[in-house]
C-alpha cells in the first residue's frame, strides 16, 4: 500500500500548531513538546511526519543562533545579541545592571560585566550567567 501525502491533512495539522520562527525559550519549549508528543508516537502519518521534520528544522535553526551565537562572541556581543532578539533597550537595563550611566558603559563596551550584573542579566534574559563573564 503506497501512501498518499494529503494537504489537507497536512493544513489542518499547520493550523493545530502554527510552527513559526522560533525567537524565545518559551517558544522552542513549545516546539519541543510537539515534536517530543509525534516523536512518541507509534505510526505517524506522512503529514505529522512533515510537520515533525518542520519542528525539528525550527528547533535547530533557534538553538543554533541562540546557544551557540559564534565563535566569536564575548560578554558584549552575547549582550548586544539577546537585546536585538528580544528588542531590549539600554533603559529596560537600568536597576538590573545599575544606573543609566553604568548601562550605558557596559552596553557600549567601555565597562567589563561584574559577575554579580551577569547574575542579573542571566535571570533577566533566562540564560546561563556564565555567557556574561
Amino acid at each position: 500500500m503506497t501512501l498518499t501525502f494529503n494537504p489537507q491533512k497536512y493544513q489542518e495539522l499547520l493550523v493545530e500548531h502554527q510552527p513559526k520562527i522560533i525567537r524565545t525559550e518559551e517558544d522552542n519549549e513549545k516546539a519541543l513538546a510537539v515534536v517530543e508528543k509525534l516523536m512518541h508516537q507509534q505510526h505517524r502519518s506522512l503529514e505529522e511526519d512533515e510537520l515533525y521534520d518542520l519542528l525539528i528544522t525550527l528547533i535547530e535553526k533557534f538553538e543554533q543562533e541562540y546557544y551557540a551565537p559564534g565563535d566569536a562572541s564575548n560578554p558584549h556581543s552575547m549582550l548586544l545579541f539577546l537585546m536585538e532578539q528580544r528588542g531590549i533597550k539600554q533603559s529596560d537595563l537600568v536597576g538590573i545592571v545599575g544606573s543609566k550611566g553604568i548601562v550605558s558603559e557596559v552596553v557600549n563596551g567601555k565597562r567589563e560585566i561584574s559577575k554579580a550584573q551577569a547574575k542579573a542579566l542571566g535571570d533577566f534574559f533566562q540564560v546561563d550567567p556564565g555567557i556574561f563573564i
